[in-house]
Formats: C-alpha cells, sequence, structure tokens
C-alpha cells in the first residue's frame, strides 16, 4: 500500500512511499482510509516521532474492508471514524481496535469525521474531569486549535459561560459563533477569577491561566503547544488562599469508542462543527504538517487519502 511516512531526509520529515500492508490482529477491523486529520502531537516534538519509514498518525475515517476475526465491530462495508495509539492512520489501509471505531452515518462527511478522534475526545474528556460546568466560567488557552476549538463548542453545550483565550487577533475567527462568550489575546483581559481552565499552551501561559481560577475550582494542563516548561510560585498562590487544582490532563487508555460515537452523533445534528481549517490531497502533507506547526491551521487539518 501507499502510505506517507516520517521521512527524516524529506520536507517536514515526511514523505509518500510504498509500504507493507499492515495486519491486524484478531481484535482489529481493516479499514480502506478515505481521509485523515493531522494532529500536533503527530509531528511536534522531533525527539518523539517515530522510526525513519513509519507511518503517522492516530485519526482516520474510511470504511471497513475486512472485519476483526473475533467477532466484534461492524461488517465490511461500514463507513467508520477510527483512533489508534499505534498510529498507522495516513496510509491506504490501517488495523484498528474495534473498541476505538464508530460508525459513521451516511450524510457525514468523512473528512469531517477523521477530525473528531483524538482532538474531540480529548476536549470532551478534560472538560469532564473539570466537574460539573453549567452557568460557571471556563477558559480555553490555545481556543484556535483543534482542541481548542472543541473545547469551546462543548463547553458552551454544557452550560458553561466561555472565554476562548487565543494567540493574537488574526486567530479568534468564528469563535464566538462556536459558543465563546468572551475572546481575549491577554489574560490579563479576564476580570473575574474561573472555574475551570483547559489549558493546552503550557509555559507562561499555564502558570498564569492557574493564576485566574478560583477557590474550589480546576485547571487541566493537556496541552505543550508552546514546548515550554512552566514555573509556577507556590508560595503566591498559598498566599493568595483557597484550595484549587492543578492536574496533568491525559486522554487515558478506556475506549474510544462510546465518546467517538457521541461526537459523531453531534456532527450528524450540525451541533458541532469539527473545524477544519486546512484540507488537500496526502501528496500535500508536508505542506500540512508546516501549517500546522507554524499555527497557520485554525482548527483541524485534514488529508484525503488516496489518488490526488
Amino acid at each position: 500500500m501507499r502510505a506517507v511516512v516520517h521521512d527524516p531526509e524529506a520536507s517536514a520529515g515526511l514523505s509518500l512511499r510504498t509500504v507493507p500492508d499492515p495486519v491486524p490482529r484478531r481484535d482489529q477491523a481493516l479499514i480502506e482510509v478515505r481521509a485523515a486529520s493531522l494532529n500536533f502531537v503527530d509531528i511536534g516534538f522531533p525527539a518523539d516521532r517515530g522510526r525513519p519509514w513509519s507511518v503517522p498518525g492516530m485519526d482516520a475515517a474510511g470504511v471497513v474492508v475486512e472485519a476483526a476475526a473475533d467477532g466484534s465491530g461492524p461488517p465490511p462495508g461500514t463507513r467508520v471514524a477510527s483512533f489508534g495509539w499505534e498510529a498507522g492512520a495516513w496510509a491506504e489501509l490501517r488495523a484498528a481496535d474495534t473498541a476505538d471505531l464508530a460508525v459513521v452515518p451516511d450524510a457525514v462527511d468523512l473528512g469531517a469525521a477523521s477530525a473528531l478522534p483524538a482532538a474531540g475526545v480529548t476536549a470532551l474528556r478534560a472538560l469532564r474531569a473539570l466537574g460539573p460546568v453549567v452557568g460557571r466560567r471556563v477558559l480555553v488557552t490555545g481556543a484556535s486549535g483543534g482542541v481548542g476549538r472543541f473545547a469551546v463548542q462543548l463547553a458552551a453545550r454544557a452550560g458553561a459561560y466561555v472565554i476562548a483565550a487565543v494567540g493574537g487577533p488574526d486567530r479568534a475567527a468564528g469563535l464566538r459563533e462556536l459558543g465563546a462568550d468572551e475572546v481575549v489575546t491577554d489574560l490579563r483581559d479576564v476580570t473575574a477569577p474561573v472555574f475551570g481552565v483547559l489549558e493546552n499552551v503550557g509555559g507562561a501561559l499555564l502558570a498564569e491561566a492557574f493564576g485566574l481560577v478560583e477557590p474550589g475550582g480546576c485547571a487541566q494542563s493537556i496541552g505543550m503547544a508552546s514546548r515550554e516548561p512552566t514555573t509556577i510560585d507556590f508560595e503566591q498562590e498559598r498566599l493568595a488562599g483557597g484550595r484549587k487544582r492543578l492536574e496533568p490532563f491525559n486522554v487515558g487508555r478506556e475506549a474510544f469508542g462510546p465518546d467517538l460515537a457521541y461526537l459523531v452523533d453531534l456532527l450528524a445534528q450540525g451541533a458541532l462543527d469539527p473545524q477544519i481549517g486546512w484540507r488537500g490531497s496526502w501528496e500535500r502533507a508536508p505542506e500540512a504538517a508546516e501549517a500546522l506547526l507554524a499555527r497557520r491551521v485554525r482548527g483541524k487539518a485534514v488529508l484525503d487519502i488516496g489518488s490526488a
């Protein structure tokens, strides 16, 4: 099969090559991939990238061509969205655990469905980790990215007063339409404490956002798009008084299927927008990766898999 692979010598470290077909385990379905989405973790940390010629990508959508041998999961011909910790999504075929699949209705675009798994489930589970947010103030940093735009929508849907923080005015487009009550480019413009923070940037911004959390509230540290460490003055926090939580968020190893099915249903209802800010042929994967790393993509980047 053809696949986008890690290639240290190529532009953005990616190239299109021929590789062996995947061999599914008994609990995996074989999927003909039609679209795949990019996540920062797929390309953002050079030390964490896969070995040369390995196939990246956690998120893909397509059609089941071979059902799981153990009888789990959907039959051949079923349209599905899929997630996989073992990557392998940017290819003509992928083997995916049936526990991490969700059926996609015929009316839903597979490119849109491919944008849901990692970013959408991350936003959903991080929001749940804050606890009940109805009528409470929730700050989403890095709100212009993939996780951030899902988080804004889901927090608004849960009844929160949503404050979306972005890196500049050019990154704010569309956030109010997604449910943000306020959009800020500087956390000094947040004029009252917040109950919860969904923090996607890391570095100094995480420390600043944590300082805004009210007693009894919580900050979920989801990502590190800044690629910078965080230093927090806990003596200052103690002097400010009030107990609050700072938690390193991990999406967990629980099956993605149920949460992914929930998000697909919202997508089918028109109640969730995947916010695809870049879409093109997989032959343009290096271009997509560079745009994502340079923060030129509002929301998600999606590759159409197959012939250009």
